[in-house]
């Protein structure tokens, strides 16, 4: 009889297999004796760009990837920081001078009662300016080095640090009585 008969009989019955759909792995792996043609062709190593250290180099393309004009614009904004820098420590350090053109600028015609009390405050803001163009430089440099567009970071630094030093220079100048009285009697004017 055939399988069609077979199944014809009795429609619940399973057909019988044919290749061996229904042996279990050990009676497959007992009856393949010869592996398949296509197990028998030589494989072709793969060749990889790998160092021995057993990481990959990183694409030629983000090496290349450089922006001269971000270079150029971040140099220039460095270099202007560091000058900034360097001419505000000699204007800085000699508060009582400050001190008069800050009052001349708001137009009240007063001394500070103490000159000597903002030294201190005078010189940290000297240390924040000179930490600041330093820590901007160094992540500036870093992302340049990354092929990163790095105009911006000089920019922000140099706004952020000039503003906090400012506002350490002008704490010995909110402090003093003297200046508040003239400061009250010039907007009352």
């Amino acid at each position: 009889m055939s399988d069609a008969a077979d199944a014809g009989r009795d429609p619940r019955a399973r057909p019988r297999p044919q290749y061996g759909e229904y042996a279990t792995p050990e009676e497959q792996r007992s009856r393949i004796q010869q592996p398949a043609p296509w197990q028998l062709e030589p494989v072709a190593p793969i060749m990889t760009d790998v160092p021995a250290d057993g990481i990959p180099a990183a694409p030629a393309v983000a090496e290349k990837r450089q922006h001269p004009v971000d270079r150029i614009v971040t140099f220039a904004l460095l270099a202007y920081g560091l000058v900034n820098v360097i001419t505000s420590v000699p204007a800085f350090l000699d508060y009582g001078a400050y001190a008069e053109t800050m009052l001349g600028v708001m137009g009240v015609d007063v001394e500070i009662s103490d000159p000597s009390a903002g030294r201190a405050w005078a010189i940290a803001a000297v240390v924040v300016l000179a930490i600041g163009w330093c820590a901007t430089a160094a992540l500036s440099v870093w992302n340049m080095r990354r092929s990163r567009v790095t105009w911006w970071i000089p920019l922000v630094g140099g706004i952020v640090f000039s503003l906090t030093a400012g506002a350490l220079m002008v704490v010995p100048l909110m402090n003093d009585p003297a200046v508040w009285q003239a400061l009250l009697e010039s907007t009352r004017i």
